[in-house]
């Protein structure tokens, strides 16, 4: 193989794993940083107790969570 040859085949080699670990490798590593965090608590009626903070405690209530970015922003589609 010539000098030439053997560049190309190498930028391509190249050009195949930058495209491989920036499709796959990015869309994984967003994935994971969604979270679902606690906003609130409701008891039986669907009312929010007063006083009450974003985890529950206590019986009788179901908690309320939201997905969330790092930024603490619900991301469009995610909840």
């Amino acid at each position: 193989m010539t000098s030439m040859t053997m560049k190309r085949v190498g930028a391509a080699i190249a050009a195949t794993a930058a495209a491989f670990a920036l499709g796959v490798g990015g869309a994984s590593v967003a994935q994971a940083k969604i979270a679902p965090v606690d906003v609130s608590c409701t008891n039986g009626g669907g009312q929010q107790p007063g006083g009450q903070q974003p985890t529950c405690t206590g019986g009788g209530l179901t908690q309320d969570t939201e997905n969330q970015n790092p930024a603490g922003h619900a991301p469009g589609g995610h909840n």
